[in-house]
């Protein structure tokens, strides 16, 4: 089995990822946070890489404080239960007895659908801002609308946010969700685009008006994170 590497970030738009899970930890405190990054680091990085079909594992911080976002990238369903059955349960065991009591809050699949990213751009996202959006009932035809719609939006907007990298929207493989996993330069960079603009990023045009008042659309939200630790495997 290869080892354990740390990277700086996921290669979000590989090819060969075929499927996204993506879930939260809330750690209670600051510290906790903290501990639990740490906690995470070596229950990884003491082991061989666990799978194959695992390409990424990362972890976010939450700007609040407490929260973890886990983001790891397969190559398919059945390598994700091959790791459940075989390898999960001991490095979570591990993390849990470093640092006791962290909620688990909820685990979606997700397809990336479409990315956008300004050409030759290599600013590294100091922040990642996960947008989530959630439908009335399952409609792929829907989920790709409306992301479709933000495309439109974005290509049209006379003042785009400065500070904006990436944007890639991913499909919840149950049909009633997208998740926006949005690289920025900086969390100030997303509260002044948040500040300057209409309601959102976007400038108050037509196509953003149209994205905001999407039919069908029952909740969701924004939060920010920072990138952490991102794990691959190695030689």
């Amino acid at each position: 089995m290869p080892t354990t590497q740390v990277n700086s970030r996921p290669e979000i738009t590989r090819s060969d990822a075929r499927l996204v899970k993506v879930s939260t930890w809330d750690t209670g405190s600051p510290e906790r946070q903290r501990q639990t990054v740490e906690a995470v680091r070596s229950a990884w990085a003491g082991r061989d890489w666990p799978h194959p079909g695992l390409l990424s594992y990362t972890v976010h911080t939450g700007e609040d404080g407490r929260t973890l976002l886990h983001y790891s990238q397969w190559t398919g369903e059945e390598a994700y239960q091959d790791f459940v059955r075989g390898g999960r349960d001991t490095r979570n065991a591990e993390i849990d007895a470093a640092v006791p009591g962290i909620e688990r809050i909820g685990l979606h699949t997700f397809e990336l659908y479409r990315s956008g990213a300004k050409g030759g751009d290599n600013r590294e996202p100091g922040c990642v801002v996960i947008v989530d959006v959630e439908f009335d009932g399952p409609d792929p035809a829907r989920q790709r609308d409306w992301v479709d719609a933000v495309f439109e939006a974005l290509g049209t907007d006379p003042v785009p946010a400065p500070g904006g990298i990436a944007a890639h929207f991913h499909l919840g493989t149950e049909g009633d969700r997208v998740l926006n996993y949005a690289e920025w330069e900086t969390a100030q960079a997303h509260v002044d685009a948040l500040a300057s603009a209409g309601d959102g990023v976007g400038s108050p045009t037509p196509q953003w008006k149209r994205v905001q008042n999407y039919p069908g659309v029952t909740g969701g939200g924004v939060h920010r994170y920072t990138p952490a630790l991102s794990l691959g495997a190695g030689l």
